[in-house]
């Protein structure tokens, strides 16, 4: 068998690439009519043929987009790379939809219907009478049917696999740390004269040093919100912070108050009532969000394998070298692509 594959291998949304998505590309794909689309081969997958009109009107949504944000070399890099991505990926689904009709997979005319109604409630500009929007419909539904079949029905999630994860991933189950502050905050007049009140917070800090309350200071002083509570903060999580008053918190210890901090809202002075160290939930607590997560993980793993299995012993031609990037009149004739022996 020769097989000829110098594409590159992108990994597929596959998981939930909802149909509603890729339905509600159709709209504007169909913008490009066969008569403005010079025609050519640009690859044959098994007995099925690509042709550039196809590949025209997949990527005419992302061509769109890359022409209004780059220009230049850039575009021309950009557009050849989301040619070859969309090459592929209309080869993977050919690989695919040619394994379902293998299987007999089927989908009926009442789900696809089914499936055009729901997009048109949430607003997708489809039409169920319209003959390219149903074949669209068909195969995102015969994809995700193929899929579930071939590869998430076999994927098995142990108890080993969980308690692995969970503690590989610890962090990502933690609860932030939690912090209770107080604050005095000294606003410039202007954003671009902050000389007096870079010298007011030095002021207060002198004060502060000397022993005077905080909260009577924060009360006279500070601009902050809470300025007539002594400028206390209450409870906040880190991450919520802005990061230079997050970093010196770090550092610390519960009654302890910082160095004057400038930031884009002024000069800040913070008092650490109380901080709450991370906590790390148990991992009962987590096992059905760990367990979605593995699970995920698997089914992308073996997801890959069996495309790969596919493209393995599927026969694979490009004739395709950027045609679509290149502001020609006339298509370019199919050229043969070096071809190799298995």
């Amino acid at each position: 068998m020769i097989t000829i594959r110098p594409f590159i291998t992108m990994a597929p949304d596959w998981l939930r690439r909802t149909i509603f998505f890729t339905l509600g590309l159709i709209a504007q794909a169909s913008l490009l009519s066969a008569a403005q689309v010079e025609d050519g081969i640009v690859a044959i997958v098994n007995s099925d043929l690509i042709m550039l009109s196809e590949m025209k009107r997949e990527l005419a949504p992302e061509r769109e987009r890359i022409q209004k944000e780059y220009s230049g070399d850039a575009l021309t890099r950009r557009l050849k790379t989301a040619e070859y991505m969309t090459l592929t990926s209309m080869i993977e689904r050919k690989l695919q939809l040619q394994e379902a009709k293998v299987r007999g997979v089927t989908v009926t005319d009442q789900e696809v219907q089914q499936a055009i109604r729901q997009l048109k409630q949430q607003g997708g500009a489809v039409d169920e009478t319209n003959p390219a929007d149903i074949k669209r419909a068909r195969e995102q539904l015969t994809l995700l049917r193929i899929v579930d079949r071939d590869v998430r029905g076999g994927v098995m999630v142990a108890e080993s696999d969980m308690k692995r994860y969970f503690q590989e991933h610890r962090d990502r189950f933690a609860l932030s740390e939690e912090y209770t502050l107080s604050q005095i905050l000294i606003r410039p007049r202007a954003p671009d004269d902050t000389v007096e009140a870079r010298e007011k917070a030095r002021e207060v800090m002198a004060r502060l040093k000397q022993g005077e309350s905080f909260e009577d200071l924060a009360l006279r002083f500070s601009d902050g919100p809470n300025a007539s509570n002594g400028g206390h903060l209450g409870l906040v999580r880190q991450g919520e912070l802005l990061p230079g008053i997050e970093r010196t918190i770090a550092t610390l210890v519960p009654g302890g108050i910082s160095d004057m901090i400038e930031t884009s809202e002024g000069f800040h002075i913070v008092r650490l009532e109380d901080k709450k160290p991370k906590q790390f939930r148990p991992y009962e607590q987590v096992r059905n969000e760990i367990q979605g997560l593995v699970f995920q993980q698997k089914s992308e793993d073996v997801f890959q394998a069996w495309l790969t299995e596919l493209k393995n012993k599927a026969y694979i031609e490009i004739k395709f070298e950027s045609a679509l990037s290149r502001p020609s009149t006339t298509a370019p004739a199919p050229r043969p692509s070096p071809t190799s022996k298995e």
